[in-house]
């Protein structure tokens, strides 16, 4: 063996070897060759090391495994480096795909996720929320119509997902009415002499919103308004709401699932899709593209509507940021339930 592999072999093994036990900072420092209170000011962001020790500060992190302390971190900054998630239910899909996405975009920026739910209003959540230290919280969906500005304890950071802009909190909506418009008038431009809907909840604001650009834009190009098939979301109220829309031509359902619904009692009556009747949902799920037929649907984004929300919520937390309003934009995503040269 080299005298240079001799002196290269401590430090290889060292490169190896997996720390056991929890890594301390003074570990990272003696890995870097710096001083503990540089890795402090590395963790904590400060401006003030040089772009070259950081970046030997990271790769000994890296190399180590080191993870932040969060219950020390919360002593020095008074921010435990968590929020909460707020929900009714995670059940629909639209709700486990923002959990999923919110979990994600947290992760990105340092943070983590605690998930409770909400009973018949958000206080008691907000009251356990802060029993676990949380930052801030977001308020999701259903649960957004629960919450009130008299809800919210003093010094948590709060943003809530699709509710009202003169709500008085940070809201984060996807378009719901644009999408519907933009369904609406597709179905129009078809030539059918009206659009039948597949509603969703009464109380749930996306739902609202969808009736409400169906409704307008029925109404902005003179046609008439067929009475709306109410849903709770699910596969089963689609189906249930098939007999209602005989005299339909062309439907456009709140949601994917009751969009499948329709699919399945549209079969079943004999009636076929798109030749009789065309169909078009709101989400675009995973499994939009696997129906039969394929649906057209109106694509939300759920991951950019998950970080719009950590996004406002940690500009909340971090700068006391006023109330203010994200729209996250909708798109058509045409499939064969809908007669389109462009269907695949």
């Amino acid at each position: 063996m080299s005298k240079e592999d001799e002196l290269l072999r401590p430090e290889r093994r060292q490169r190896r070897q997996a720390p056991t036990g929890r890594v301390s900072m003074a570990m990272v420092a003696a890995r870097a060759g710096v001083s503990g209170q540089t890795v402090s000011r590395v963790v904590n962001e400060s401006p003030r090391v040089d772009p070259a020790t950081r970046a030997r500060v990271e790769q000994a992190m890296a190399e180590l495994e080191y993870r932040p302390h969060r219950a020390a971190r919360a002593l020095r900054t008074g921010r435990t480096q968590t929020i909460g998630l707020v929900v009714t239910t995670l059940a629909t899909v639209g709700n486990s795909r923002m959990l999923q996405a919110t979990a994600a975009a947290a992760e990105q920026r340092g943070y983590a996720l605690l998930v409770v739910t909400a009973g018949e209003t958000v206080a008691t959540a907000f009251d356990r929320l802060q029993e676990q230290g949380v930052d801030g919280a977001i308020v999701l969906n259903e649960a957004s119509a629960l919450t009130h500005t008299g809800d919210r304890p003093a010094g948590l950071g709060l943003v809530v997902v699709d509710a009202a802009a003169d709500s008085g909190f940070r809201t984060v909506c996807s378009d719901h009415a644009g999408g519907a418009a933009v369904a609406t008038r597709r179905l129009l431009e078809r030539g059918h002499k009206t659009v039948h809907h597949v509603a969703g909840p009464a109380d749930s604001f996306a739902a609202q919103e969808r009736e409400r650009g169906w409704r307008e834009t029925l109404m902005a190009a003179g046609t008439a308004v067929p009475d709306l098939v109410r849903g709770d979301w699910s596969a089963a109220s689609g189906y249930r709401g098939v007999p209602a829309l005989t005299a339909a031509s062309a439907v456009f359902a709140a949601n994917d699932q009751m969009a499948l619904g329709v699919l399945r009692g549209l079969a079943e009556s004999g009636r076929r899709v798109p030749e009789d009747v065309e169909v078009i949902g709101f989400d675009d799920v995973p499994e939009a593209a696997d129906y039969l037929p394929p649906l057209t649907t109106i694509r939300q984004d759920f991951a950019a509507l998950a970080e719009a929300a950590v996004a406002a919520l940690v500009a909340d937390i971090e700068e006391d940021a006023a109330a203010a309003t994200t729209l996250i934009p909708t798109r058509l995503i045409e499939r064969a339930s809908t007669l389109s040269t462009n269907n695949s």
